[in-house]
């Protein structure tokens, strides 16, 4: 009988100077190879948009190729099973449709013919320029605008906004929900600022959905009567669209919620167990920094599994919670003050292609700790990170 070693008896006895033959993991099949492919293509869609793909005819065709391949996977148990490890923003947890082809694997192709949509010669990710007919016509009606007669009431309140953005107490977020579109407020929309000067009574539609027609002003002096699903599809489908925040935004950390205050995330530094030269010989200065929208236990979990934890376990060492704010941009300028200290590391994935991961720094955590204070109390733009001096210092 061939005894199995645990994790102890490998290090016991390598400590003793003895080798232990371990088994090579089973190489995967080219179907298993694919569906991971296919699963992380969904996971990047979630990285880049925010929210996981969705079914539906304004969706693009992109996101709706993924919606339909992350049903497949969530309602075949040997797919869970493969790809559950690396499920890091929980897209197995949620809600599915029923599909309506049989349990048979679907090729993208398959899957394009289920949308109703012919694929010719080149792949799916050569596709481009595939538009609805809700979503030409939500274009043309953004288009279609006419020159505001009345522009002179609303150019204070432009002026107004772009005043209040340039001191901050406004400040642009991804556009996300219907329910955000309500008279008064303003948004970006192909590269103009949108004010929604009027909304008429709600409506239901055919297809059971709310709507409602709209006067939209925009900041070049034209207008659109325009239905409010239209300007959503607009917003959605524009990729530098947003929504600008009410003047008051809440506050950046709080330990203390406040009425109507919306939590953003949690902002964490990681330590990393791995046995690298770099990162064991810096193991205390070595922190990864980064922010979530979930529990940071599922967020690291499987963590062993993935390049940007260094193929390896991590330990948590810090949190901070956020409240009514854009996680990403905190993200961005918290790795911008510390790019100084970024650790430069290549470590290779699982099939043995080389990954460098973005969001290591050789930075000691009181500097961490110190760099969110000063985020708190509005500060931060004064200082920078010297690696040398391994501290924050004021900007000259």
């Amino acid at each position: 009988m061939v005894k199995e070693f645990t994790e102890e008896d490998e290090a016991l006895l390598s400590e003793l100077g003895v080798e232990v033959e371990t088994k090579k993991q089973a190489a995967r099949t080219p179907r298993e190879e694919r569906i991971i492919a296919g699963f992380e293509e969904i996971q990047r869609f979630v990285e880049e948009h925010g929210h996981p793909p969705s079914h539906g005819e304004d969706r693009d065709i992109f996101e709706r190729l993924y919606a339909v391949r992350l049903d497949r996977i969530r309602e075949q148990s040997e797919c869970r099973e493969l790809v559950e490890p690396l499920d890091h923003q929980g897209l197995l947890e949620g809600s599915y449709q029923p599909p309506t082809a049989d349990d048979e694997e679907l090729d993208d192709d398959a899957i394009l013919a289920e949308l109703g949509i012919e694929a010719e010669t080149p792949p799916i990710t050569e596709l481009k320029h595939v538009r609805s007919s809700a979503e030409k016509k939500a274009a043309e009606e953004v288009a279609n605008r006419e020159k505001c007669e009345d522009f002179e009431t609303f150019k204070p309140l432009f002026e107004q906004v772009q005043n209040e953005l340039d001191s901050g107490l406004r400040e642009t977020r991804p556009f996300e929900m219907k329910a955000e579109i309500q008279q008064g407020r303003f948004f970006i929309v192909g590269g103009q600022k949108a004010y929604v000067a009027e909304m008429g009574e709600l409506t239901i539609t055919e297809q059971g959905r709310t709507d409602a027609r709209l006067r939209v002003i925009f900041d070049n002096g034209t207008e659109s009567n325009m239905l409010m699903r239209s300007l959503q599809r607009a917003l959605n489908k524009d990729e530098a669209g947003r929504r600008i925040t009410e003047p008051t935004a809440g506050p950046l950390f709080s330990d203390q919620t406040i009425d109507g205050d919306e939590a953003s995330g949690t902002i964490y530094v990681l330590r990393s167990k791995s046995d690298h030269p770099v990162v064991a010989e810096n193991r205390d200065l070595v922190h990864k920094i980064g922010v979530t929208n979930m529990s940071v236990e599922k967020r690291i979990a499987g963590a062993r599994l993935q390049p940007t934890f260094l193929m390896d376990d991590v330990e948590v060492v810090a949190t901070y919670e956020l409240y009514n704010i854009n996680r990403t941009k905190l993200e961005n300028l918290i790795h911008r003050i510390f790019e100084p200290a970024r650790l430069e590391i290549e470590i290779m994935d699982r099939f043995g292609r080389p990954v460098v991961p973005r969001e290591w720094f050789l930075v000691p955590l009181f500097v961490i700790d110190e760099a969110v204070e000063k985020i708190k109390d509005g500060t931060i733009a004064d200082y920078r990170y010297d690696p040398q001096a391994a501290a924050l210092s004021r900007r000259a």
